[in-house]
């Protein structure tokens, strides 16, 4: 059984346009719209097109309400897409056909062209490199909200992700860790319905801190080898400065390779600490 999840925010006007397009593309599908404090006639849209609606009296995030969706969803795939009409119904049996090659979750990777900007263009470009250094593997579209998964394989990171947006980072991450295969899609997203509930400032910078968190959660001391390197060259860098300049050792250096000792002991901490999260008993 298949089950589509839709998180929703204050998206009637989108989805009365995308339920009935939805509905004629998977008419077997359980389609569940996840509702997120939406103040508008979302609740009357569901009810008027027969999907079933979960949601909380207040928004607790976008991730949030993927969680509850996945939680309340009875198929043993899970198809999630934005309700406000970016992603084409059509290429859900793309996904599904992938899918059925072997791998545990296939994502619809976005061209540049369908980048919401030039910024969210370049920084989505960042992401998907610094998340394919991570991981070793290609990563095509980190941040890509239309994706497919098995339903068991996708429960097993619902703790680990965030309540608010970025839950695709995390479960692609978390998907690689576990050494689940994850392959990508080419989709086209079409322009959105309604105001983007992003805002690039603020939640560029929790994007950016995400990377970091994902960083630590998949492979420590990818992220903590190298800064501890870096601190340990800078103080031989300005031990020989000072030695040739003043025939002294500085206290800076030793603080340095004191900062070089504690991090990396930093990271085989977290790498320990990472087995275990993803450590699974029969």
């Amino acid at each position: 059984m298949l089950s589509i999840i839709l998180p929703a925010r204050n998206e009637a006007a989108a989805l009365a346009d995308l339920l009935p397009v939805l509905r004629a593309a998977q008419p077997g599908a359980e389609i569940i719209v996840s509702d997120d404090g939406s103040s508008d006639r979302t609740a009357e849209t569901c009810a008027e097109h027969g999907v079933v609606r979960v949601g909380t009296p207040y928004s607790m995030g976008n991730g949030a309400a993927i969680k509850r969706g996945a939680r309340a969803a009875k198929g043993d795939v899970l198809v999630f897409m934005d309700a406000d009409g970016q992603h084409d119904p059509a290429d859900i049996p793309r996904l599904l056909a992938k899918l059925d090659e072997g791998y545990d979750m296939v994502v619809g990777a976005r061209s540049w062209g369908d980048q919401a900007g030039v910024g969210r263009g370049v920084a989505n470009t960042f992401y998907n490199w610094l998340a394919s250094k991570m991981t070793g593997h290609r990563v095509d579209d980190l941040t890509s909200g239309f994706r497919a998964a098995r339903a068991d394989k996708f429960r097993e990171f619902i703790h680990l992700l965030p309540n608010g947006f970025s839950y695709p980072t995390t479960s692609t991450m978390a998907f690689f860790r576990s050494a689940y295969p994850v392959a990508y899609v080419p989709i086209r997203a079409a322009e959105r319905v309604g105001t983007s509930h992003i805002r690039p400032l603020r939640d560029g910078v929790r994007f950016l801190l995400i990377i970091f968190k994902i960083a630590t959660l998949y492979a420590p001391l990818k992220l903590f080898a190298p800064t501890a390197i870096a601190f340990f060259l800078l103080g031989w860098a300005y031990w020989a400065y000072t030695f040739l300049e003043f025939h002294r050792l500085s206290l800076v250096s030793v603080a340095l390779w004191s900062a070089s000792v504690i991090i990396f002991l930093i990271g085989l901490i977290s790498e320990q600490i990472t087995s275990l999260t993803y450590r699974r008993d029969a």
